[in-house]
């Protein structure tokens, strides 16, 4: 950065830097902080959204297979109503 470019902001004054710094330090200090604390959690975050996803699979499967039997009882009821209204109407 050359001195032009640093005068270029006059409003940027020490206080002001030494406050930005002070921010860039405090948000190094809680990423290594939540890095060291990563290193004792079993389950990453990616293999939690790959539990979760397995999770929805086998919940839609299921869910699937339980429609598909409500489907198939209700589909018999109205082929054997279609039966009975139609050897109703001819009799």
């Amino acid at each position: 950065v050359t001195s032009a470019t640093r005068d270029s902001h006059p409003r940027t004054s020490r206080p002001m830097q030494s406050h930005a710094m002070g921010l860039i330090a405090l948000a190094l200090f809680g990423f290594c902080h939540a890095v060291q604390g990563r290193e004792a959690v079993a389950v990453t975050p990616v293999q939690k959204v790959i539990q979760l996803m397995d999770g929805m699979l086998a919940k839609g499967k299921e869910e699937k297979h339980t429609e598909q039997v409500q489907f198939a009882t209700y589909k018999q009821f109205c082929d054997d109503t279609t039966v009975e209204k139609q050897r109703a109407i001819v009799d």
